[in-house]
């Protein structure tokens, strides 16, 4: 729960101030007091009766009615604080700046406890402890520096850890970013990143809200809550973007299926973030690289053009971009031959432009301008350093109006951070954003370029057979009998063989006469099968039938043989985990012991629609061998997203499902029929 007194308090009291500001409590209440803030301003300590001339009290109780405290005391006398400014002050948000928590230990975590359950009670906002603070445009609340600028409409950046967000902060505004606030919610014992995220968007006003949020994540602790309050600010025109830190499985666990061997939880945020639409970074580089991309107008298309000085840097981007699947194309003579005239001979006007290092402020602008009118750009690149002989001064200005002139984006790169350094902070101070390197320009671009909106889920289709498979699954618990899966699989209409599971050679016989040869058969029980050596292919007489029985039956754990009828085409298949708060992670790819070597596989959050069962299957990197390859059939890609989009369907029926494997699924063209099934509840 989010309160306005934290956003915009009419009062703010600093536990612990001091005068020394190189000291938490000092240095945030010098950034209250030296800030943008305009309400009543208190601080506590008993040893003073004025600190750096605000007015100062010997102890909490002796405040008067406070909206927001901000706590920088020893850790041990926190809940004391927090008790009496929420019962008697009537305080309704409080940071609280101190460490010694949780990170100390069990008496820590008690002390966390203890401060947030006092905060629900009073229906209070609770941020930290363990954190940096909070600021915007009303009040900036912090212990450290920088202390930005916060505009209205500028980027939210919400971090788990104070220091790093420092660190984010740091990069971003050497870049240019502008923000609009600043959350660290440290250990987030009562408000986390979700809840921040939440009231983001509950609050959200179009011309003043932030259109940019950017957050560093060590735990996800309300999954649902993201997702939804993600899905909801993209579609109200907002882009996201994210590092989830602490991302290594080191233990895994054991599985019933291939695919609850294979998947982990960083895979389940890795499908989280694509299904919210948030944009995965992976350092805090990358995602103030993504940030400042963002910051410009949308990048509508693939096709950039590169105005560069310097050659090398234009081919250094050319190949980042044009091998992530984006595209420099080559401008022709006879298009450019008007803007070739007017640049110095020597220059090249193919893609990259370069028009050398004698290139002048004019001539890049007419570049820039001309490239705007081209069909066949998309965007823009300027790469302009200085070799130290001449200011920069000029060519910034003219970048900086032809930004706000043109209609496409344009993206500058000012490499040289020593001899253009104070051109490049005027650069900044009028409003430029800028990137210092080429690769990491590429990258941040193949991010936006890569971009699908979140799909807003339609309610999940009700199974027709919904009351029949509650009832067939009723009770069990663990790994299900192999017949009873395929009589949930006939339920919800997924194909299979026919097939017969037997306990004697005499019923073997008759099984194998009903069925017709060419038989598979295979040992029931025992999970992975092949490892075992618990599977039979081409199975063409009643001899075969008797040899192959025997040995089966006798496999350790076995409970009986299953004779099915003889599938053939290619083999895919399609997996399910439960993840712990995230749900059901729905995987795809090439079956049998391929998916153990090749690892080609796809997944997805459930439930799954149709679009993103499709974009699943078409982003594997064995697609080919699905649409068909060198004379043998595929499978039709329509068939295998509807049998995904049913599994998704049986798992809402279903929450309790806890592995499914369909491995493999195997067919041809419009034909496709589950082989084997594992279903663990």
């Amino acid at each position: 729960m989010m309160t306005l007194q934290l956003i915009n308090p009419k009062s703010i009291a600093v536990i612990g101030a001091s005068e020394n500001i190189e000291k938490p409590g000092g240095k945030v209440l010098y950034n209250v007091k030296n800030g943008t803030f305009e309400g009543k301003l208190y601080a506590v300590n008993p040893k003073h009766e004025n600190i750096q001339g605000v007015q100062t009290f010997k102890n909490v109780s002796e405040l008067p009615q406070t909206e927001l405290a901000i706590l920088a005391i020893p850790a041990n006398l926190c809940v004391a604080a927090v008790k009496t400014l929420l019962e008697e002050k009537n305080t309704k948000a409080i940071i609280v700046l101190s460490a010694g928590f949780s990170e100390m230990g069990p008496i820590g975590k008690k002390m966390e406890r203890e401060m947030a359950l006092l905060s629900d009670k009073h229906k209070a906002t609770l941020i930290g402890p363990n954190c940096i603070g909070v600021m915007n445009p009303f009040h900036q609340s912090v212990f450290v520096s920088p202390v930005p600028k916060m505009e209205w409409g500028g980027t939210t950046l919400i971090s788990s850890s104070g220091a790093t967000c420092v660190f984010i902060l740091e990069s971003a505004l050497s870049k240019g970013l502008a923000f609009s606030s600043v959350f660290s919610v440290g250990n987030a014992v009562q408000t986390c990143i979700e809840d921040v995220l939440e009231y983001l968007n509950e609050t959200y006003e179009d011309g003043k809200s932030p259109k940019i949020i950017l957050m560093y994540i060590e735990s996800i602790k309300k999954p649902q809550v993201l997702l939804k309050n993600a899905q909801e600010l993209i579609a109200k025109g907002c882009r996201l973007a994210a590092v989830k830190s602490g991302i290594s499985d080191a233990g895994g666990r054991a599985a019933a299926s291939h695919t609850g061997a294979m998947l982990n939880s960083d895979m389940a945020v890795d499908a989280l973030f694509r299904k919210a639409g948030i944009i995965r970074c992976n350092s805090r580089g990358e995602l103030t690289a993504v940030g400042a991309v963002l910051q410009h107008p949308k990048l509508n298309g693939k096709r950039i053009a590169i105005i560069t000085h310097a050659g090398g840097p234009g081919v250094m981007l050319t190949d980042v971009l044009t091998i992530g699947g984006m595209q420099v194309p080559r401008l022709s003579d006879e298009l450019m031959s008007d803007l070739h005239n007017e640049l110095f001979e020597g220059a090249s006007t193919a893609n990259p432009i370069d028009i050398l290092a004698t290139g002048t402020s004019e001539q890049l602008e007419k570049c820039i301008a001309f490239c705007d009118k081209l069909e066949d750009i998309d965007g823009i690149v300027v790469i302009f350093g200085s070799p130290g002989l001449f200011s920069n001064i000029d060519a910034y200005r003219v970048i900086r109006e032809q930004q706000n002139s043109c209609l496409k984006p344009i993206y500058t790169i000012l490499p040289s951070i020593l001899n253009a350094k104070e051109e490049m902070d005027q650069f900044v101070d009028e409003g430029g954003v800028f990137f210092e390197d080429e690769f990491v320009l590429g990258n941040a671009l193949l991010s936006e370029s890569r971009y699908v909106a979140p799909v807003v889920e339609k309610e999940a289709g009700k199974l027709k057979n919904e009351a029949e498979i509650k009832a067939l699954l009723k009770g069990r618990k663990g790994l299900i009998p192999t017949h009873i899966g395929f009589e949930v699989l006939d339920l919800i209409g997924i194909r299979r063989p026919k097939n017969k599971i037997v306990s004697t050679e005499p019923e073997a016989i008759k099984a194998a006469q009903k069925l017709g040869f060419p038989l598979v058969m295979k040992v029931v029980g025992p999970a992975h099968k092949s490892d075992v050596g618990g599977v039979v292919l081409d199975v063409v007489t009643v001899d075969a039938v008797k040899e192959n029985f025997k040995r089966l039956i006798g496999i350790k754990n076995a409970a009986g043989v299953e004779l099915c009828q003889m599938e053939r085409g290619l083999e895919v298949l399609i997996g399910v985990k439960k993840e712990p708060g995230f749900g059901h992670i729905i995987t795809c790819g090439l079956g049998g012991i391929f998916v153990e070597i090749l690892k080609d596989i796809q997944y997805a959050l459930a439930p799954v629609t149709r679009a993103e069962a499709l974009r699943m299957i078409r982003a594997l990197k064995s697609y080919k061998m699905i649409q068909g390859v060198r004379g043998k059939e595929g499978i039709s890609e329509e068939v295998f997203a509807d049998v995904i989009c049913k599994v998704s369907d049986l798992l809402v029926a279903v929450p309790e499902i806890e592995e499914l494997d369909l491995n493999p699924l195997m067919g041809h063209g419009h034909h496709l029929s589950a082989v084997d099934v594992i279903i663990k509840i």
